[in-house]
């Protein structure tokens, strides 16, 4: 099977310790993530072919950016190396009705101030089948944004698979800013993935009859949406996460796959969270995993759902599963109990 890229940025997470709030903390625990490179680190771990491309600076903190991925089986050849800092996030672990919260230190990150002419795209995309983006990069700059321009359109060229997560981040960019770059991007995108604001924040494509803030989910209001993008873009697929928020702690967590003109929602999964960030992510990897190993769409959509349902268990950006954990809640296992 060829090879996989995803491109973005990795950064440097620091969160304090448990349940701490910022203004408590006395410590932090040092990890990295990053959009495409939890989905590269998924697909890994599924035992797929997978590159991440992006640019870091030589000092150290840039490799141990490079180490971790390598750790975890990610092919890290077409990693630029160049520019001054590594982006950083801190993240608050919301509890009960407290929201979790993330701060961005992120500006002038070495993928930022990237060039196109650091990417060899042609060379990048020699053998592969698949790339995938998040709406996050091209957020990070006027450069990244041309820079993934770029990749699209030599990938479509060669006729590989585009999928793309539209990921709306508002501490990034504005909505008027994300419609009009993602709107020049999607032209290039044949998989569509988005959580259940996203069309809403990014294109003004909204559900009826839903309330995110509430929890409350109209199924019917999301095939529209998800109706509309397919039309609106000529994507093949479009795939929805929904969560359902009952609290920081616990949530509802389902799915929905539209491909073909018809819908398909997966089971849906009351998650106590351990650790919620990636889990779009997971899901992205989950999908491309299915589709590229050709599962039907009600089996791949059970898959990407069980995936990022796992995720929710694992400490860290990183979705650490295997394909077999995978499988077995997506065929009914949801007991939880230990396995000897």
């Amino acid at each position: 099977m060829g090879r996989i890229i995803t491109f973005g940025e990795i950064m440097l997470r620091f969160a304090p310790e448990g349940y701490y709030r910022f203004v408590q903390a006395a410590s932090y625990g040092a990890t990295f993530g990053g959009g495409e490179a939890n989905v590269a680190v998924s697909l890994a771990n599924f035992g797929m072919d997978v590159f991440y491309v992006t640019k870091l600076p030589k000092h150290e903190i840039g490799q141990a950016a490079v180490n971790k991925l390598r750790e975890f089986g990610v092919d890290t050849s077409f990693i630029i190396r160049g520019g001054n800092r590594v982006g950083i996030y801190f993240l608050e672990k919301g509890a009960s009705q407290r929201s979790s919260r993330v701060i961005y230190d992120r500006a002038h990150s070495a993928i930022a101030e990237a060039e196109q002419s650091d990417f060899n795209w042609k060379e990048i995309f020699k053998d592969a089948l698949w790339f995938h983006f998040t709406g996050i990069t091209p957020a990070l700059s006027d450069n990244a944004a041309a820079i993934a321009l770029d990749a699209c359109k030599t990938a479509k060229e060669a006729g590989i698979t585009v999928s793309c997560d539209l990921n709306y981040r508002k501490n990034l960019w504005s909505r008027e800013k994300a419609g009009k770059v993602m709107g020049g991007l999607m032209e290039y995108v044949d998989i569509c993935i988005a959580n259940e604001e996203d069309a809403s924040d990014v294109f003004n494509i909204k559900a009826e009859n839903t309330n995110v803030t509430s929890g409350v989910l109209s199924r019917e209001g999301y095939v529209e949406v998800a109706k509309t993008l397919a039309e609106r873009f000529q994507f093949k697929k479009v795939a929805i996460t929904l969560r359902e928020s009952i609290s920081a702690n616990d949530n509802n967590w389902a799915a929905m796959l539209y491909c073909n003109g018809s819908p398909y929602f997966s089971k849906k999964y009351p998650v106590h969270i351990v650790d919620r960030v990636g889990g779009g992510d997971s899901f992205a990897a989950g999908l491309i995993y299915g589709m590229l190993n050709d599962m039907e769409p009600r089996k791949n959509l059970e898959f990407a759902t069980a995936a990022s349902c796992l995720k929710h268990t694992i400490e860290g950006d990183f979705n650490q599963v295997s394909v077999d954990e995978v499988t077995k809640l997506a065929d009914g296992d949801v007991s939880g109990r230990v396995q000897r």
